[in-house]
């Protein structure tokens, strides 16, 4: 099996369920008591378009579409208007307002766009941690773990990093020699890891052939201490859309269902369900 692969064959059934592509007209029947469905979406830069309802949003980054305040506060209303009640997302390489290094002062000041003041940071980084935020269920992810507890008790600890390799100016960056600590900071034993960007060699084929994911991330995912890890979600790399099943192990033997969101080009959110 290639893991580039945009598809792969399912998981077993009784343990996790992908849909991938369907009739967003006919929603696949949510697996009933004792299954969480989690809805992933990634890269949508502001766009607003219907998402199938679920117990849990996974937002993996690229929320607005030039970094303004403006255009983040256009993805959050629409997000807290989603029916999911608890909604968990993350900024992205685009995402210059919610980068405190864009703030003034800040290491990535003389980058900033005219239309991208100081202050608009500072407002964003406080309004996606506000209060109305945590009202609509929604939790803001910057290399930072949660828990959610299902209703059949279980509980998935999710780690958000909004990080990736530096390619031209833009948010939460860094370079080759930085990446393995940048991963470093996964907790272990997590259950959803969700990062901006593919690892190196999993739905992320570029459209110029190549992969495009990251190495140090790739190689992090070996550790022993993340092969329980259940769904990794990221985004970034557009034209890799889809779904892989990969990192089997004895601890795992279901493997780990990669499912790179990214969304401008199809509107199809991707819908994973899991057995708790």
């Amino acid at each position: 099996m290639d893991p580039s692969a945009t598809t792969t064959a399912q998981p077993n059934p009784d343990r996790a369920r992908i849909h991938h592509f369907y009739d967003s007209t006919h929603i696949p029947k949510h697996p009933g008591a004792g299954w969480t469905r989690f809805v992933c979406i990634s890269d949508t830069h502001s766009h607003v378009f219907h998402v199938p309802p679920g117990d849990v949003l996974l937002h993996a980054g690229d929320l607005s579409r030039h970094g303004t305040l403006k255009d983040l506060e256009v993805t959050l209303e629409w997000l807290k208007a989603l029916p999911h009640p608890i909604k968990y997302f993350m900024a992205g390489n685009h995402d210059l307002c919610l980068d405190s290094q864009y703030e003034d002062g800040g290491s990535m000041q003389p980058y900033r766009p005219f239309d991208l003041r100081g202050k608009d940071v500072v407002a964003a980084r406080k309004l996606v941690r506000s209060q109305a935020m945590h009202k609509a269920g929604m939790h803001y992810l910057e290399h930072e773990a949660a828990t959610y507890t299902a209703n059949s008790g279980k509980t998935y600890t999710i780690y958000g990093s909004p990080a990736a390799p530096f390619y031209s100016i833009g948010a939460f960056q860094y370079t080759p020699e930085e990446g393995k600590a940048v991963y470093a900071r996964i907790p272990p034993g997590v259950d959803i890891l969700m990062t901006h960007t593919p690892s190196l060699g999993v739905c992320d084929v570029s459209k110029r052939g190549k992969h495009a994911g990251c190495p140090a991330l790739a190689e992090r995912f070996m550790d022993e201490d993340l092969q329980s890890c259940r769904l990794h979600v990221c985004g970034h790399i557009h034209e890799a859309r889809g779904v892989a099943v990969v990192g089997q192990s004895e601890q795992n033997p279901d493997g780990r269902i990669s499912v790179n969101a990214a969304l401008p080009y199809v509107p199809l959110p991707i819908i994973i369900d899991l057995k708790d």
